[in-house]
């Protein structure tokens, strides 16, 4: 059979790609000859994803904090994604620098709508039942989040703000790590004794988050804006989509998981919380107005900076 033109320029250029990484293209075409035709769940994995709830409890409201939990890591995943785009970038514009964060902050949107599910559709009752099983599991474990942290901003914008003026580049890592802000969630503030919560939390991450810290360094985003010629930084587009993912991070989308564990932890509206399942400080550890995370203090002004989640 006559081949015409657009398949042979498909053949050329097939064989041009196996060529230069040492193939037979030949191999790799009578290989299509015995493979499956791909379906969506083989491409979605969907059997195993839907696989991987577990229960502890009878509640029935408990499957939905697992998915729920799930899609947030899911979530968290994407925005990595995208961070890492915009780090390894050797050439970043405005235009893509920008782009790339207004998709991280709609990710994010979907996170700070998605507490609706959690505030609204899962029954206190059931929720006060269920949460004693995953005692001393807490989502202050996520440390895919931790790391969403380290690849936004340098690491002195993240570390506790009572310790701040007394760390600089030269800090090792590890006594950088030790002083991050939230290390207070998971300490006794008159000891200094570290809570089962936080010593496996570290048991398991601790190296992976200096090596990643070392890593973005100098490629996190607030980095990478910093060393950008002038004229791109002053790009209205690239201001306002910085100033929106810094805000959209640490004012919204705290606040509605503030919001969520007040609903759950304090009946919505009272001063008398109970413990979350860490055993954490939930209101001083989660309001923006304690701890004032902020990736990019150079965009905001002083009274801004001032008044960093007073208002909310």
């Amino acid at each position: 059979m006559d081949k015409n033109p657009e398949t042979e320029k498909l053949l050329n250029q097939l064989e041009k790609k196996y060529r230069e990484i040492g193939q037979d293209v030949e191999t790799h075409l009578e290989g299509l000859l015995y493979s499956e035709p791909l379906t969506y769940w083989d491409y979605i994995q969907t059997d195993a994803l839907l696989n991987l709830q577990i229960q502890r409890t009878d509640q029935p409201d408990e499957m939905v904090f697992i998915m729920y939990h799930q899609v947030n890591e899911l979530l968290f995943k994407m925005i990595l994604w995208e961070i890492s785009q915009v780090a390894h970038h050797e050439n970043l514009t405005a235009k893509f620098f920008s782009s790339r964060l207004m998709r991280i902050s709609r990710y994010f949107d979907m996170l700070t709508s998605s507490f609706s599910i959690m505030q609204e559709g899962m029954e206190i009752e059931q929720y006060l039942k269920f949460r004693n099983t995953l005692t001393p599991a807490s989502g202050f474990q996520s440390a895919q989040y931790r790391k969403v942290e380290f690849a936004s901003t340098d690491l002195i914008n993240l570390i506790d703000a009572r310790y701040r003026e007394t760390i600089d580049r030269d800090t090792p890592y590890e006594h950088a790590l030790e002083h991050l802000y939230w290390q207070a969630a998971g300490k006794d503030y008159k000891t200094g004794k570290k809570s089962y919560l936080l010593k496996v939390f570290e048991e398991k991450y601790k190296n992976e988050f200096v090596a990643f810290t070392q890593e973005y360094n100098t490629i996190n985003l607030y980095a990478k804006f910093k060393e950008l010629p002038e004229e791109v930084k002053k790009a209205p587009e690239l201001i306002r989509a910085m100033r929106h993912y810094d805000y959209t991070v640490n004012i919204t989308w705290v606040m509605a998981h503030y919001h969520a564990a007040k609903h759950y932890l304090s009946g919505g509206n009272s001063d008398e919380a109970i413990e979350a399942t860490g055993g954490s400080d939930w209101k001083k550890y989660m309001h923006p107005k304690y701890q004032r995370r902020i990736f990019f203090p150079d965009l905001w002004s002083e009274d801004e900076l001032r008044n960093w989640g007073n208002d909310v």
